[in-house]
This record gives structure tokens, sequence and C-alpha cells, in this order.
């Protein structure tokens, strides 16, 4: 996994202020498996934890939880954001090379990292440290080209922002038993839609921080200021001055040892 387009202070950051839709994956989690609202993992793993919004889910569910990430950037920001609280613990390291734990996890959660890692390499690496009969859970979610009520978003994203702006390829393929080695299997995969609400300055932080913008950034081919303007400007026609709700498409797959 390559960590050099997400080790900058500027995206970690950012990512801290991303939408904490974290937590109604974490609900989802619950109703999916059937699981009492009381219910406590007692130690939970958070891979790819990236500025520590996913961790933070983690912690609502679990009695104590460790993030890890391969950015020493993102870890630096988990560090200052949490560490004072109680139950958190963050190192750096690949997704691929966690450190095996005095007491394996029985939840291992990984939000929007998939697409950079060897399945099969991160998959034994899994295996390494959960507990028998432990859970992981891979999730993601992203913005799509929908706005609730307004096509000229629909417009502006395909005509315009991906022009500009085309997603970097990655990997992208939904896992299946192909993908499982001896000792786990998929019980469930989930696909869902969330709605969160933007204004419109906080939209244009959001969008400076994807990866789409952000390969153009970072590889020096567009100047930041100059996307941001151009973000803003060309959003302002639908946006106005008003918050507006925007649709999140999102996926949880729950791999079980046993």
């Amino acid at each position: 996994m390559d960590n050099k387009a997400f080790d900058s202070r500027r995206i970690a950051e950012g990512y801290a202020k991303r939408p904490w839709l974290h937590k109604s994956v974490m609900d989802m989690l619950r109703k999916d498996l059937g699981l009492a609202d009381d219910h406590r993992f007692k130690n939970g793993l958070d891979v790819g934890c990236g500025a520590g919004l996913s961790t933070k889910a983690l912690r609502l569910i679990c009695d104590k939880v460790t993030g890890t990430d391969i950015a020493d950037a993102m870890v630096e920001v988990c560090k200052e954001q949490y560490t004072a609280a109680e139950g958190y613990f963050f190192y750096v390291s690949g997704a691929e090379e966690v450190a095996t734990p005095t007491e394996k996890y029985d939840i291992v959660t990984a939000a929007g990292m998939v697409n950079w890692v060897d399945e099969k390499r991160f998959l034994e690496a899994m295996k390494r440290v959960t507990s028998d009969d432990g859970l992981v859970v891979i999730y993601d979610f992203g913005i799509t080209d929908k706005m609730v009520g307004n096509p000229a978003y629909t417009k502006w994203y395909n005509e315009e922002y991906l022009k500009r702006f085309p997603k970097p390829p990655r990997k992208e393929n939904k896992w299946g038993e192909a993908e499982m080695i001896p000792g786990f299997f998929i019980e469930k995969q989930t696909d869902y839609e969330m709605e969160y609400a933007f204004s419109p300055d906080a939209f244009v932080d959001f969008m400076m921080i994807q990866s789409n913008v952000n390969a153009k950034v970072e590889s020096g081919e567009v100047n930041e200021s100059a996307a941001r303007e151009w973000m803003r400007k060309s959003l302002e026609p639908i946006f106005g001055s008003n918050e507006k709700q925007l649709v999140f498409y999102g996926y949880s797959w729950y791999i079980r040892r046993g």
C-alpha cells in the first residue's frame, strides 16, 4: 500500500473534519448482526484509521480500541485528538503488518482502505490478531452524484467535476468467498445510502480532500487555491447560501473467523 498520497498534514487535518457517518455504520452493524443495543465488544482494532473518525465510531461499541495507519501524519493527528481520552491507542503500521496483540481483538474494522491492500496478506494478518469467532468489518462510503431535490448538482458532478478531477485508478472489486482464506467466511454483505447536510463552505472543504482532487494537487498538476476557488464559484449557483442534503453510497462486509 502506497501511503504517499495520504501522508501529509493537509490531508490528515482535512480527514479529521470529514462527516462522521462512521457512527451510522456502527448503528447499522448492530442491526445487520442482530446485536442488542447494549452489546459491547471487549477489544477492537481499526485498521487504516485515517484521522481517527472510524476509531471514534468503533469506540462506541468497544471497551477499548487500537487504531493503526500507514501514514505518520494521520497517526500524529489521531494522537493529538484522542489519546487523552480513555480507551484509545494508536500506532503506525501497514494493514498487512499490524502487531500481534497480547489480547486478541474480537472485532476489527477497516474503513475505506481495502482498495489499497493485498487481500490474502491482509486476511492472514487478521487471522493472526483476531480471537476465535472474531469479526472483521470492511466498510466504506463515498459521495455520489445526488443532492436531494437538486438535479443541477448531478449535472455539475458528472459534467464538470469528474472531467476536471477524474477518479484515480484503484481496485474496486467486491470481495467474495474466492477472496477468503481458510478460517474466514463472509457472514453478510449490505449496501445502503446515507444523507448528510453540508453548508457551501463545508462541502468545498470536503471535496478538496477527495482522492480525485488530492491526486491532482499532490502531483502539482493543479494549484490548491485555484482548485478551491473553482469549486466555490462553480457550486455557488447550486448551493446558494443554504445547507443542502448530499447522498452517500456505502457498503459493509461482515467477515467472521470460524
